[in-house]
């Protein structure tokens, strides 16, 4: 069976930003097609949850309160990266609009729900290493 990697708030399991999840209401039929790795690339770079509200700014990753947290987010993509790396994962589920997970929209840095047309973190590195990356609104291209 393929594994896909998936964020662990997708999963049910409350590391979002404010100690909430996304549980996802395909997850059995992904469990019935994947063996499921899980990430949390926020988490696993060393960030508490709850944390306060981060968005990429540039280069950067910046929270509401302006503390730079780029060193945690890039932390928790490779170590996504090492584990798409190890299980031999093609094809991650992501977060949509998430600093770091979120593939083709994120949100713009000014913290007032805007998107812009740019990849987190995450998928970032993740695409630029052949992974494809799809988010929460494409379920359906995986099943």
């Amino acid at each position: 069976m393929e594994k896909l990697l998936i964020s662990t708030c997708l999963l049910g399991v409350e590391t979002r930003y404010d100690g909430g999840h996304n549980l996802l209401p395909k997850l059995h039929l992904l469990k019935e097609r994947y063996i499921l790795i899980s990430a949390c690339p926020e988490v696993d770079g060393g960030l508490p949850t709850p944390r306060d509200p981060a968005e990429r700014i540039g280069e950067s990753v910046l929270t509401i309160t302006n503390e730079d947290v780029t060193e945690q987010f890039n932390l928790g993509a490779n170590i996504a990266l090492d584990l798409c790396k190890k299980h031999k994962i093609k094809k991650a589920l992501l977060k949509k609009n998430s600093p770091s997970c979120g593939h083709s929209q994120i949100y713009d840095g000014s913290f007032t729900g805007n998107l812009i047309n740019r990849d987190g973190v995450t998928a970032e590195l993740l695409k630029a290493n052949g992974i494809k990356v799809y988010n929460e609104d494409e379920i359906d291209k995986l099943l």
